[in-house]
């Protein structure tokens, strides 16, 4: 088994997010010891935007990219074959202006490629990042969870669907700034999710 871990937060390892992870991966490895892990700080090892330069080499046929078009190209490449390579997904999502990190919306860009990860077909697209099973952890400083406040919920499930991910569980931390009180009951639930779902 492959686990996959993608890191986002801006406070890397310090994050709740990624502590909680942290916790998750290694009720994952204790089921399966045997586990391989993968880990990627996004915030320690930020991923280039998508921008007209790096949409230019993805449009060029490998053998007419310039070098500078085949190493953009082979960065996301490498964030690819992870994913194919994983059967488990635990991604961080903290909650910044009521969306992802921009870090994370880079990495979803990069491994979102039509013919690759995603193709469109007669009857409509077709994910092709098939059975894998997706932990999101998704921290915040307000409650917002079953609100029209989280965005992100709604746009990771329909992101990771079209990606063919659809067996995706949500982990919430809510309330991380709403006094030690509500923090210490956010994090106390998420543990015992997290607990739950290791075991």
């Amino acid at each position: 088994m492959n686990i996959l871990q993608i890191n986002s937060s801006i406070r890397a390892e310090n994050a709740y997010s990624s502590r909680l992870a942290d916790n998750l991966v290694a009720g994952l490895r204790q089921q399966t010891p045997t586990a391989e892990l993968t880990v990627r700080d996004l915030a320690k090892t930020p991923h280039p935007l998508l921008d007209e330069a790096a949409l230019i080499a993805l449009s060029t046929p490998a053998e007419e990219r310039n070098p500078e078009q085949a190493q953009r190209v082979a960065l996301d490449d490498a964030l690819i074959a992870e994913i194919q390579h994983a059967d488990i997904l635990v991604l961080t999502a903290p909650m910044y202006n009521f969306g992802i990190p921009a870090q994370l919306k880079a990495w979803i860009d990069a491994i979102a490629r039509a013919r690759v990860t995603f193709q469109y077909t007669e009857n409509g697209v077709e994910g092709l990042l098939k059975n894998k099973q997706v932990y999101v952890i998704q921290t915040a400083g307000g409650k917002h969870s079953g609100t029209e406040a989280d965005s992100q919920s709604t746009y990771l499930r329909t992101v990771l669907g079209f990606l063919g991910m659809a067996d995706v569980t949500f982990i919430y931390a809510e309330g991380l700034a709403m006094g030690n009180d509500a923090e210490q009951l956010a994090l106390q639930a998420a543990a015992t999710q997290i607990a739950a779902l290791a075991a």
